[in-house]
């Protein structure tokens, strides 16, 4: 890989740390354990929070990627996204374990997922401008690998370095769980200072830059003429459709697998982290070795096969009750979560015409978002219901299978 390629994988380095370590397994899991009256209730309110969250980005992200388009700004929307990430992520460092302080998490989490996610927008639209056509697969996979293994590495610095050492270093509190919370700030730490390289290397796309007024006019504009288009474009559309199930699904996976396995599985917080190193390690291999194939294998067959299995692996994972049998599995699931990912971003850079790639990621992370309150809602609503996190989890299946479905009627055409 060129010296532009490189720097813009190192982004998911740094990037991945977030939902990794915040979203999926220290924070949430902390929230649920720690700061929620209970686990069923953390679970629930936590979903409500992912549910305005995605409302949010699916509001802004087509907007702001199509400015990014015509403003010629895209590094300097990621940066303010980076920054943005970071402050409200260490900002979780107030929220003591007391109910009290439950809405002060929540909305922390909820405007750092905000900036998370607007930020990938301008990032994944940088993907054709740093390789060729015919290599963006390999280049996007292992970018996917290289983000697990910045996950990993994070987890396990927070491991070894906060959480488990009794006494806590730096003089922190276990009783106040100020072990725990301090993660908050190492992750903020990590995303500045692994932050930086793409906004160094992979320059903006030449072109004539519209001053800021004209861009947003003008990019009201296209964002409403992209989507009277998309009936027109019907590959793309069932593209979009399908990812905003089986991303919905996937984001619904992400954001309470570790609540999930806190509270079916009885997991305390350092055994979640080695399961999250665990998980990081086989997905990390999995996005690595699918990225190696994908050019030669197709993006479209390459997620279609990563969620095949997920969903015979998912339905087997929550059907059992032994913990040995749930690290196994989990485990094998992880396998095929980067691949999914990976070649769903490959496959939009293929088909967006060129010179509107911000854009169409904004649509791309459009459909990611805009039904991203269902997922969590939906979890929520069943969580509620029956009282029991399987059944809630269960739900996330539905997404993914749906999604699959769908997938399987696009033909992968550019333009």
């Amino acid at each position: 890989m060129n010296r532009k390629a490189i720097a813009w994988a190192s982004f998911d380095w740094a990037n991945s740390a977030f939902p990794t370590v915040v979203s999926t397994f220290v924070i949430a899991a902390y929230f649920s354990q720690g700061v929620a009256p209970d686990p069923a209730t953390g679970q629930a309110q936590w979903g409500w929070m992912q549910t305005v969250a995605a409302l949010a980005i699916a509001v802004l992200s087509p907007l702001l990627g199509a400015v990014a388009d015509h403003g010629g700004q895209r590094r300097l929307l990621l940066l303010l996204c980076i920054l943005a990430t970071a402050l409200f992520t260490g900002l979780g460092w107030y929220a003591e374990p007391d109910p009290s302080w439950t809405l002060w998490l929540l909305v922390c989490v909820g405007l750092a997922t905000v900036a998370f996610e607007l930020g990938t927008v301008f990032y994944n639209a940088m993907l054709p401008e740093v390789t060729t056509q015919e290599h963006m697969g390999r280049v996007s996979g292992l970018a996917w690998g290289l983000g697990y293994a910045g996950g990993l590495v994070c987890l396990a610095i927070a491991l070894v370095l906060l959480v488990q050492p009794d006494p806590s270093p730096f003089g922190l509190d276990r009783a106040a769980s100020e072990h725990v919370r301090a993660v908050a700030l190492l992750v903020a730490f990590w995303t500045l200072l692994f932050g930086w390289p793409v906004l160094v290397f992979v320059p903006d796309r030449p072109g004539e830059r519209l001053p800021l007024g004209l861009a947003v006019t003008t990019c009201i504009a296209e964002t409403l003429s992209l989507l009277r288009g998309l009936p027109r474009r019907r590959d793309m559309m069932r593209f979009l459709i399908a990812r905003l199930f089986y991303t919905d699904g996937l984001n619904t996976l992400f954001a309470f697998g570790a609540i999930y396995a806190a509270g079916v599985h009885g997991m305390g917080f350092e055994e979640i982290l080695l399961f999250g190193i665990a998980l990081n390690v086989t997905a990390g291999i999995g996005a690595a070795a699918f990225g190696m194939v994908e050019d030669r294998m197709g993006s479209k067959r390459t997620a279609m096969v990563a969620l095949v299995a997920m969903i015979l692996v998912g339905a087997a994972l929550l059907t059992t009750d032994s913990k040995a049998v749930f690290w196994g599995l989990a485990m094998t699931l992880g396998i095929f979560m980067g691949p999914a990912q990976a070649a769903s971003r490959t496959l939009m850079a293929r088909m967006a015409p060129e010179g509107q790639g911000a854009a169409h990621f904004g649509l791309f992370a459009l459909s990611g978002r805009i039904t991203g309150f269902m997922g969590p809602a939906v979890l929520a609503a069943v969580t509620t219901a029956t009282g029991s996190q399987r059944a809630g989890m269960a739900t996330v299946l539905v997404f993914l299978a749906l999604g699959a479905a769908i997938l399987a009627t696009v033909r992968p055409v550019r333009g």
